[in-house]
Formats: structure tokens, sequence, C-alpha cells
């Protein structure tokens, strides 16, 4: 079995230096037709994948896709479908591939038409859908989200269609179409009820679920899925799990329950994932109890990585800053009735201008009452006066006499 000694001894090589194994899985693939066992070319091209994943070669990854068709259609159709999906899956290891990985996923789907391989088709669209969503092509997404509903609506293939739905969720919530995110998230978890959904799937539908509700400032009930969520991808060992961490204790901070996080924190799945990110959501939620802007941004900028490569994070924490700083600027001028804008600046350690910005919008929102002397440089604050109630209270006792009248004249009417 020379093929068998070959791969062995090409994975022994591998574990020293992939650059020197590579020679010899490829001379297990060039051998085609000679003898050697099928399974064994098989493995050959999944392991000459790793290498040149390893060794970040992503056009010598998308070659061997291309040249492997050959040997892929001798293959089990079912055995294919896992093959490719996995060769592709191996661009996402290697950085700055996304738009390599795009136009291997297209050329693969081009060959999969042309093979008449319908089932391999669409989880190869799906997987160009999330390639197109990582890569901010939202646009055509939505049209292949589109084509391919469809398609999978007439098949009655439930699992793909929950994917997909999922998606065009993921996609129209970062479109900020909220309503039409919540739509298809509705549509994907009914699609879910129908069968079996794998742990990973569920796990995916929680977090989107999560995500949603705090989008709509419902944190109690987003912490319940991002929980859910945590526990999912936890028991798989999903480095996703850290992610639904970080979502539960922002939800704890903008629920103004800080003192939660350390019992959370403590709890027996969150221990392991203890590190720098779940650090930097400690830091945020120490400076939100003790409403400090100054320790707030010094978080955000020794966490810049963290807390601002996270689109949902920097989203909520962008809201959080603005009302501290609401917080921390009505506390400063509540004493006063005429004050320097540089002076609040001063207290609070913060750019003038910013300040004045910020109070300028305050007052337009009726935060508190008063205008700007910006020839001055100063905020003049106006007693909030009390609302006269005669003309409300007017109109409702006319509206009560204009009943009691109607009342009387039908009463009248049947006696006559």
């Amino acid at each position: 079995m020379p093929s068998v000694s070959t791969i062995a001894q090409a994975e022994e090589v591998r574990k020293t230096s992939p650059e020197q194994a590579i020679p010899l899985y490829q001379s297990i693939l060039a051998a085609a037709g000679t003898g050697i066992a099928r399974n064994d070319q098989e493995t050959a091209l999944l392991k000459l994948a790793q290498c040149y994943r390893d060794l970040h070669r992503p056009n010598e990854l998308a070659a061997l896709i291309h040249d492997s068709r050959t040997l892929i259609t001798s293959i089990p159709k079912a055995k294919t479908a896992k093959i490719i999906r996995t060769l592709i899956d191996y661009f996402s290891e290697i950085p700055n591939t996304l738009p390599l990985q795009i136009e291997v996923c297209k050329e693969t789907i081009q060959w999969t038409i042309q093979e008449k391989r319908i089932f391999l088709k669409q989880a190869l669209e799906t997987r160009l859908i999330a390639l197109y969503l990582d890569n901010k092509m939202y646009s055509d997404s939505l049209a292949l989200v589109g084509t391919l509903l469809k398609e999978l609506k007439k098949l009655d293939d439930k699992m793909v269609l929950v994917e997909v739905q999922l998606l065009e969720s993921r996609v129209c919530h970062a479109l900020r179409n909220l309503p039409k995110a919540k739509a298809a998230l509705t549509s994907a978890r009914t699609s879910a009820n129908a069968i079996y959904c794998p742990p990973l799937l569920q796990a995916a539908l929680d977090m989107q679920s999560g995500i949603l509700h705090a989008e709509e400032k419902d944190y109690k009930t987003g912490f319940s899925y991002f929980y859910e969520t945590l526990e999912g991808y936890s028991s798989l060992d999903d480095p996703r799990a850290i992610s639904a961490l970080k979502y539960m204790l922002l939800c704890k901070v903008m629920l103004n329950l800080s003192d939660d996080i350390q019992s959370i924190l403590n709890s027996k799945v969150a221990l392991k994932y203890r590190g720098v990110e779940v650090e930097a959501m400690k830091a945020i939620a120490s400076a939100h109890n003790n409403r400090s802007l100054q320790e707030f941004e010094q978080a955000l900028a020794a966490y810049r990585d963290e807390l601002g490569n996270d689109p949902i994070i920097r989203n909520h924490l962008a809201s959080l800053y603005d009302k501290l700083l609401e917080q921390n600027l009505v506390r400063v001028i509540e004493p006063f009735s005429r004050v320097e804008i540089s002076h609040i600046a001063e207290i609070i350690k913060l750019p003038a201008q910013q300040v004045e910005v910020k109070l300028s919008q305050m007052i337009l929102d009726k935060t508190f009452h008063g205008v700007l002397d910006q020839g001055a440089g100063c905020l003049v604050v106006f007693e909030e006066t009390p609302v006269d109630k005669t003309y409300e209270s007017a109109l409702d006792t006319m509206k009560n006499m204009a009943n009691v009248v109607e009342s009387l004249y039908e009463k009248a009417s049947k006696l006559s």
C-alpha cells in the first residue's frame, strides 16, 4: 500500500514543516487512476488544503479547489458537498481573503449548475450570502436571499431554509430595517419548529433574537436569549460563546444592574471565558456605576479592539455614553441659573465645543429649559414653569356638560 505509507510520511513531515509536506500530497493527487485508493486521495486533498491554510496561501488554495473537480466528480455526491464546503471554509482562517473567497464560491456555484448538483448549489449560495454580509455587500445578499428562498420553499428543505431566513434577518438588521429583520427571524423560528434544529443553529437563532430585543431596549428579554446562546455555544466549545457573554454583560450595564456582573462571571459557564474581552466589559460597567465619563473614555481607549470592532457593542455603548453625558451635564448645571460653558467643560473634563453641541441638543430635546448665549459663552438656565391646567380643565368640563345635555335630550325625547 504505497499511498498509505506516503500519507503517513507526509503527515509526519507536516508536523514539523508543512512546506515540505506539500509535494508529497501533490504526488498522491497526481497519481489518480494508478490504483491508489480513493479515500487516500480524498485525505491528501484535505491535508494539502490544510497546509495552504496554515501557510496562508489563498491563491494556491483557490487553484486546488478548481483543479480537484475531476477527483470530486468521482466521489459520491453527499461526500462531495462536505469536502467542497470544508475547502471553502479554510479561507476564513486566512486573513484578508474575503473577496477571493467570494470569487471562488461563485465559480464553484457555476460548476454545480453545470453538474446539476442542486443541493450543493443551495448550500454554497447560503455560504455566499454569509460572505456578502461579512463584506457589507447587502444588496447582493438580499437579491440572492430572494432567489434562494423561492427555490427552498418549492423543495421544502427546512434546514437550509432556516439558515437563509436567519441570514436575511442579519442582513436587514445591518441595514437598520428592524421590522423586516424581526419578520425574517420569526419565519426562521417557525421553520425551525417543524424540524430538529441542531444546537449551533438554535444558538444562532437565540443570538439574533437577543440582538433584536436589545435594539428595542428590551434588555431583560435580550439577556435571557443571550444566556441561552452562551449555554448552547459553550456546550460545543464554539468561540462565539464569548460574544454571547459580552452581550449578557452589556444588557446588565444598560439595565443599571452592574452589581450583577460579578455573579455572572463567577458562574460555571462563564468562568472559562475570563480574559481581556470580559475585562473590557467590566471596565465599562465600573465607569457606568461611578457615573464617570473620564473612566468611560479611558475604558474605550484601553480596549479599543475589544469594544470598537463589534458593531453591536459599539452602537449600544454610544447610546450609553450619550445618556451618561446628559446625566453629568444635568447634575453640573443644576445649581446654576447662569454659567460659563468653559466652566462646565472644565468640571466634566471635555472639550468646550463638544459640551456646547450637547447642551444645544439637550435644550432642543427639552431635557431642561435654557438658552445658549454664544456671544458671552454662557448657558442661561430658566426655572421650569408649572403648566397651567385651567384651559385643559375647562375643556374637560365643557365636554362632560355636553354629554349630560345629550343624555337629558335623549330621555326627554323618549318621554314625548
